[in-house]
């Protein structure tokens, strides 16, 4: 069984940042593209990062230069590092694992990021 959970939302005020943490169980880890989307209020749920095995990595556009998402490996953890967040990063932030070419996903249950004053 594949669980996937996040950690590390809270309130953050214009310019601040966050470490949001995914720890995933079962055998997903080693194999699967480990991602972040999000979901504001709204919208459609978005793609933020992802990272595959070998940590190869790919941002959204806007994300690009403030966010950083990593990996270990040892821990089964996948970090999202976010600076410089501005109010339209309100979301709720989604960890992913996708496996079988991003064909098969399993989901968190999602972490709130609200950055206000």
């Amino acid at each position: 069984q594949v669980q996937l959970v996040e950690s590390g939302g809270g309130l953050v005020q214009p310019g601040g940042s966050l470490r949001l943490s995914c720890a995933a169980s079962g055998s997903i880890f080693r194999r699967a593209v480990m991602g972040w989307y999000r979901q504001a209020l709204g919208k459609q749920r978005e793609l933020v990062a992802d990272i595959t095995s070998d940590g190869t990595t790919r941002y959204a556009d806007s994300m690009e230069g403030r966010f950083t998402i990593s990996r270990d490996s040892v821990k089964n953890v996948v970090y999202l590092q976010m600076n410089s967040l501005k109010p339209e990063d309100t979301a709720v932030y989604y960890c992913n694992g996708a496996v079988a070419n991003r064909q098969v996903n399993y989901w968190g249950k999602g972490t709130l990021v609200t950055v206000s004053s």
